[in-house]
């Protein structure tokens, strides 16, 4: 699983506690700034799985078509979104809620 996130926003033992409960490898990577981390993504074939990234400044990136659009089917917790949020993420950043996820 390729992850990238801003520096220092998830605990010391976060990817390894992660790892050992779902047997999987984490490769997480970290960025410092919105222009640093938009500049990979713009360039493709980062090859990440999730991009943790401000709502409003990943909302740019949804029509130059770098995301894919989220399963929801393998999403379970999805259903437990808050309605209002989502609605407020629909309504000023990603219409249907394809890509973005609190």
């Amino acid at each position: 699983l390729n992850v990238t996130n801003w520096a220092e926003y998830i605990g010391e033992d976060t990817i390894s506690n992660f790892e050992k409960e779902y047997n999987i490898k984490v490769t997480y990577d970290y960025y410092d700034s919105e222009q640093a981390i938009d500049s990979k993504l713009l360039a493709g074939n980062t090859g990440y799985d999730v991009v943790s990234h401000t709502g409003s400044q990943i909302a740019r990136l949804i029509p130059a078509e770098i995301l894919q659009p989220l399963d929801k089917s393998k999403l379970g917790n999805f259903k437990h979104m808050r309605d209002d949020v989502m609605s407020q993420l629909g309504s000023q950043w990603d219409p249907g809620n394809q890509y973005i996820v609190p």
